[in-house]
């Protein structure tokens, strides 16, 4: 029996991605990302956890998260807080 292979869209692909992310930065870090919205090529999180308040923030949001994510998706232009 053949299966069939369902395809994703990049709204999906992209959820599931921060959701892998989101899984790494809560077991080594007790933070969080969530995914909020993807408004033409700029995706919108929340950060939580360890990171409310956190001084490297920024640098979680611009470094780890957007840069992960452009690895996959470079059309994405920015990765912000929403």
């Amino acid at each position: 029996m053949e299966q069939e292979s369902k395809t994703y869209s990049r709204e999906e692909r992209l959820r599931g991605l921060v959701q892998q992310i989101d899984a790494y930065i809560d077991h080594y870090h007790g933070g969080s990302v969530e995914f909020i919205s993807l408004e033409q090529n700029v995706l919108r999180v929340r950060l939580g956890g360890a990171c409310e308040g956190c001084s490297l923030q920024a640098a979680t949001l611009k470094g780890w998260v957007e840069g992960t994510v452009k690895q996959f998706f470079p059309e994405i232009i920015s990765v912000e807080l929403g």
